[in-house]
């Protein structure tokens, strides 16, 4: 165990920075593995980290996997980049809006070029963005009809 890490209680796991240590933290089980996944991300290599990302993405937590989904957006973030076996995890979880990977996917489209990313991400970005103009659109339609209502009812007596 590295000076400063618990894995018992998850304190300092954003540190970790030695890929082995994590594989041998999955090794015996330790909990928080997911946490310590940010911490790869945000202190390796973007190759180094990515195989223990994709494990932490299968871990039976949910808050874990969860948290190795932001690990996922984090190195989307900082590499502006992903590895093929990332963006394969960020398809097998969906990009839809009630996905663990929503925020990833956010991340990854936002800071990895468009030029760049896979064909199924591409077209998921363009059907977002239709998505969004739509219900814009439809929200600027019920403002008015309910500006209008109101107008027609503050007249009445």
């Amino acid at each position: 165990m590295a000076a400063g890490w618990d894995w018992a209680t998850g304190e300092g796991l954003l540190g970790v920075d030695d890929p082995s240590d994590w594989d041998a933290a999955y090794g015996r089980g330790a909990d928080h593995l997911g946490t310590a996944a940010i911490g790869l991300a945000f202190n390796c290599p973007l190759e180094e980290a990515s195989p223990r990302i994709v494990r932490a993405t299968r871990l039976p937590d949910v808050a874990q996997r969860g948290f190795a989904f932001t690990a996922v957006g984090t190195a989307a973030r900082l590499n502006g980049a992903l590895t093929p076996e990332l963006y394969a995890v960020l398809r097998a979880a969906g990009p839809g809006r009630r996905s663990i990977a929503e925020n990833a996917v956010d991340d990854t489209l936002t800071f990895v070029p468009f030029r760049e990313l896979p064909l199924w991400l591409k077209w998921w970005k363009v059907v977002s963005k239709v998505r969004d103009k739509l219900e814009t659109w439809r929200l600027e339609c019920a403002y008015v009809v309910s500006d209008a209502w109101k107008a027609l009812r503050g007249r009445r007596p």
